[in-house]
């Protein structure tokens, strides 16, 4: 692992040299930070950019506006602006230090001491700094090293990290899945069961946002194992369990198998009991859409099978029936294959033409429609001329029953 940051497309974006001259990146005023280093080092695309400076949040303002540079104050009461160029965003903090923390939110000092700034994040891998115009990494902690032997720690004590904010539990699987062999670090592991009650202090929505994220990794069923064993999830989702990572091991098969892009909700949806009450019980809890809510409950609601799959995509939604598809170990994959780029047709007539075919107006037109549409959904979707023909076959089916 070189100690340079590699070049990269990223660093070259238009107006973010701009932005490094007015933030005196030249003196050493700023450094790049955090998930672009870490990410540079391992030649992964960057797409969010921070950076650390050691000018207090108003100079910096000052600063942008000087240069013609959009500034939005996102997060000014923890030292954070947000800087727009060309479209861009990218998050400019100030350094900072703990001053106190209740294990949800800090209250917070401004320094200019690097380590110190370094010293109050979670992870080694996280606290790499970047100098612009040298590219030389400034590494307190071992990160670098860290991060060649895909190891994931916290940054000095465990215990104290996850004491200062109980989110980075979760964050610890979430990294460990993406950066790590799977092997946690044993003070980590060890401090995150000890805390894990700990979890029942934040908000249902920034537990949902991280294990979202988790599940939205390519590879998370270490992690989540580790988190089943070790009681992780208990205290807020305890509807996880080991059978839930069997249904999600196998959903991950099947996504890859047949090609599907992976959805978190969808992996959520399958490790979670089969059951849409419960699914909709555990949606409310986390705060979840209720777009979200309901794409879990769609999923869980009965499996795929018997139903070919347009007709399923039909009456549930294309964005459903794959999500079915997909979990239902029993359903064939290729009836994946028939729902890309397919967008379910609308039934060509309308209770008006069922009127003109002679059906007297009145309740029996919304129950002849229905009807009709259910054999055409039933025969495929075939064209308008067999359309016309079920219509004159159920028209005369509702005239011989009202004679």
């Amino acid at each position: 692992m070189t100690s340079l940051l590699p070049d990269a497309d990223w660093r070259h974006r238009p107006g973010l040299d701009a932005l490094l001259k007015a933030l005196g990146s030249e003196q050493g005023l700023a450094r790049f930070v955090g998930g672009a280093v870490r990410d540079g080092l391992l030649c992964l695309p960057v797409s969010d950019l921070d950076i650390a400076t050691v000018i207090e949040p108003k100079g910096v303002i000052d600063r942008l506006k000087a240069a013609g540079i959009k500034a939005v104050p996102t997060g000014i009461d923890h030292g954070t602006i947000t800087a727009v160029i060309n479209g861009w965003p990218v998050e400019i903090t100030t350094l900072r230090r703990d001053v106190s923390t209740d294990g949800r939110r800090a209250t917070i000092a401004y320094t200019d001491d690097w380590r110190e700034d370094a010293a109050r994040r979670d992870f080694t891998i996280n606290a790499l700094y970047a100098d612009p115009f040298t590219h030389k990494i400034t590494d307190f902690f071992g990160g670098v090293a860290d991060l060649k032997a895909h190891r994931v720690r916290f940054i000095g004590d465990a215990s104290a990290r996850i004491a200062e904010d109980h989110l980075r539990i979760l964050r610890y699987f979430r990294f460990l899945a993406r950066f790590g062999h799977d092997e946690p670090d044993e003070e980590a592991y060890t401090a995150c069961r000890a805390a894990a009650n700990s979890l029942m202090a934040l908000s249902r929505e920034r537990i949902a946002d991280e294990l979202l994220k988790l599940l939205a990794i390519p590879r998370p069923l270490a992690s989540l194992q580790l988190m089943i064993e070790g009681g992780i999830l208990l205290p807020v989702i305890p509807e996880i369990d080991g059978s839930g990572l069997a249904r999600l091991s196998t959903l991950i098969e099947r996504e890859s198998a047949s090609g599907t892009s992976p959805s978190a909700m969808r992996r959520l949806a399958a490790l979670l009991p089969p059951d849409p009450r419960i699914a909709d019980q555990v949606g409310a809890r986390l705060k979840l859409s209720n777009k979200a809510r309901k794409r879990l409950m769609t999923a869980l609601d009965g499996s795929a099978t018997g139903a070919a799959p347009r007709t399923l995509a039909f009456q549930i939604g294309i964005e459903g029936a794959i999500d079915r598809l997909l979990i239902d170990p029993e359903a064939p994959l290729s009836g994946i294959a028939t729902l890309m780029d397919w967008t379910p047709p609308r039934l060509p007539l309308g209770g008006g033409a069922l009127i003109a075919r002679g059906l007297q107006p009145g309740p029996d037109v919304a129950k002849a429609l229905a009807e009709v549409q259910k054999i055409w959904v039933a025969e495929g979707f075939p064209d308008d001329s067999r359309v016309a023909e079920i219509a004159d076959q159920t028209v005369s089916k509702f005239q011989r029953a009202r004679q």
